[in-house]
C-alpha cells in the first residue's frame, strides 16, 4: 500500500469518525493549533482533528494507531513548552469539544468535567452551586481542565488548595490502543491496587488522551482581601512566610514579583505606579474566608519585619486592580518578544539566591537579555521569562536549569517538561526514575505514538 493511500485512508476513517466539518487540512484552519502561545514552539500537524465526545476519540485513536499515526493532544494551546502542539507530521487531537459539565455533588463535593472544559467555565458552574474549584490561574478563560491535569498545574492558590492532582478524584481516559480507562466513581478510599488516576495526572498526554475528570469541589469563601506589599528584599519576603502561615490560616495565595516585570506591565497593561517610588521586591497576598479577613491580615502586615510600604484592598475592584500587577506579567512579557520561557522551583529558603543568581548567569550566556522573573513564594516556584534570547535558548535553559538543579530543586514545578527541557530531564530525576517512568510508557504505548518526543528526549 502507498503512503498516498494510506493518508487517504486515514483522512477517510477520521472523517467517518467525527464528521468532515472536525477534519481539519487546510492551512489557514490548521494555523492556529500549530504554534504555541509563546510563539516559541510550532509545526506542520498532518490535520486537526475535534472529537466530541469519549466514543469518537476512541474512534480516532484506534484509526491512528492502526496506520502507525503519531498524535499530539490538545487542549486550550495554552502550555509553555511545546507539549501540546506538533513536532511535524502528527495529527492534532484538538479536545475543546469535550465540554460537557455535569452536576455539583454537594454531598460528596465533587463535579465531573469533560477535558475541554476552560477553566473558568468550571469556576462559573462550581460557584452557581455555591462551591468553587482550588485551582486558579491568570490563563482560565483558555487553559482546559484536561490539559490542567495532564500537566499537574498548580496557580496560585496551590498555597491553599494543592496543585491539580490534589483535586483529581477520578479520571477517564483513552489508551494508545483505543481501550478506555473509566474511573469516576469518585471514591474517597479505594485500595485496589495502582493509582492510574494519579499516574496520568502530569503525565503530559504521553500515556493516554483524558476525556473526562472527576474534581474536587471546595466550599465558595465569600469574603476576602488583597495586600500589596513592598518589600525590602526576597529574602524579607520568604522570612514573612512563616509568620503569614501561622497568624493568617485563611492565606489563599502569596505571589512574588519585581520592578523590571512591573514596568513591562505598567507599559502594555496601562496601570499606574502601585506606590510613589519603585521598590526592590512586590509580594502580593489574598485571603479567603467565610468573614472579612482584613484585620487579621493589617495586623501581620502592621508589624512585617522589612516592609516599606503597603495597599491594602476589601471591595471586589480594589482587589481586582491589585491582582492586575502580577496577572497582567505573561501577557505583558509576551507583547515585548518571544520569551524563553523557564518554570523552576527550589527548596524555599534557596528562593532569594536563585533570584539573585539567575540574571547573572542568563547574561554570561546571552548578553542582551533581559530576564524576568515571578512566581510562587510559597513554593518556592519562580517563572523564569527572558527576552531577547530566543537565538541563545539552549545556553539560556542549560545555565537556569543547572542552577536549579544544583539546589536541589524541579526543571519543571507547574507547567510540565514537553519538548522544551525533555533533554535536561536527568538533572533532576535519577536514572532509576526515567528508567521507571520508561517502562510505564512503553507498557501503556509500546509503539511511541502518544505525544512523541514529549517528557522523554
Amino acid at each position: 500500500m502507498t503512503a498516498a493511500v494510506v493518508r487517504t485512508g486515514l483522512l477517510r476513517e477520521l472523517i467517518e469518525a467525527v464528521g468532515e466539518a472536525h477534519v481539519l487540512v487546510d492551512p489557514d484552519l490548521t494555523a492556529s493549533y500549530e504554534t504555541d502561545w509563546t510563539g516559541r514552539f510550532s509545526g506542520a500537524a498532518r490535520c486537526v482533528v475535534r472529537p466530541a465526545d469519549t466514543a469518537q476519540v476512541v474512534a480516532v485513536v484506534r484509526a491512528c494507531a492502526a496506520a502507525g499515526q503519531p498524535l499530539v493532544t490538545q487542549g486550550g494551546n495554552t502550555g509553555l513548552v511545546g507539549g501540546g502542539v506538533p513536532a511535524g507530521g502528527e495529527v492534532v487531537l484538538s479536545l475543546r469539544r469535550l465540554s460537557t459539565l455535569g452536576p455539583v455533588d454537594l454531598r460528596s463535593g465533587q463535579v465531573t468535567a469533560g477535558a475541554g472544559v476552560p477553566l473558568a467555565q468550571l469556576q462559573k458552574h462550581v460557584r452557581a452551586a455555591g462551591m468553587d474549584f482550588g485551582v486558579d490561574l491568570a490563563a482560565r478563560d483558555s487553559a482546559t481542565v484536561g490539559g490542567l491535569v495532564a500537566t499537574n498545574a498548580g496557580g496560585i492558590r496551590v498555597l491553599r488548595y494543592g496543585s491539580m492532582r490534589s483535586q483529581l478524584l477520578g479520571a477517564e481516559a483513552v489508551l494508545a490502543d483505543g481501550s478506555v480507562i473509566s474511573r469516576l466513581g469518585g471514591l474517597l478510599k479505594d485500595g485496589t491496587g495502582y493509582d492510574l488516576v494519579s499516574l496520568l495526572a502530569g503525565s503530559e498526554g504521553t500515556l493516554g488522551v483524558l476525556t473526562a475528570l472527576r474534581l474536587r469541589v471546595v466550599p465558595r469563601l465569600p469574603a476576602g482581601c488583597v495586600a500589596l506589599l513592598a518589600m525590602q528584599s526576597t529574602q524579607a519576603a520568604v522570612d514573612l512566610l512563616p509568620v503569614l502561615r501561622e497568624r493568617l490560616p485563611h492565606l489563599a495565595a502569596a505571589e512574588l514579583f519585581y520592578e523590571s516585570g512591573l514596568a513591562l506591565v505598567r507599559k502594555h497593561a496601562g496601570l499606574p505606579a502601585p506606590f510613589s517610588e519603585p521598590v526592590p521586591v512586590y509580594l502580593l497576598l489574598e485571603c479567603l474566608d467565610r468573614t472579612d479577613p482584613t484585620d487579621d491580615l493589617l495586623a501581620v502586615v502592621a508589624e512585617a519585619d522589612g516592609l516599606i510600604d503597603a495597599r491594602v484592598a476589601s471591595d471586589a475592584a480594589s482587589q481586582r486592580a491589585l491582582w492586575a500587577y502580577r496577572e497582567a506579567h505573561t501577557e505583558s512579557i509576551n507583547a515585548e518578544g518571544v520569551p524563553v520561557k523557564l518554570d523552576v522551583s527550589v527548596p524555599v529558603a534557596d528562593l532569594p539566591g536563585l533570584v539573585d543568581a539567575l540574571p547573572v548567569a542568563v547574561a554570561e550566556v546571552a548578553h542582551e537579555a533581559r530576564t524576568i522573573l515571578f512566581g510562587h513564594v510559597n513554593e518556592g516556584n519562580v517563572h523564569v521569562n527572558v527576552l531577547d534570547a530566543v537565538a541563545e535558548h539552549e545556553q539560556v535553559t542549560e545555565v537556569v536549569l543547572r542552577a536549579v538543579a544544583a539546589l536541589g530543586g524541579s526543571i519543571s514545578s507547574e507547567h510540565g517538561v514537553g519538548r522544551a527541557k525533555a533533554n535536561w530531564l536527568h538533572l533532576t530525576r535519577s536514572e532509576p526514575e526515567i528508567a521507571a517512568m520508561r517502562a510505564v510508557k512503553l507498557a501503556l504505548d509500546p509503539r511511541g505514538l502518544l505525544n512523541p518526543g514529549v517528557l522523554f528526549a
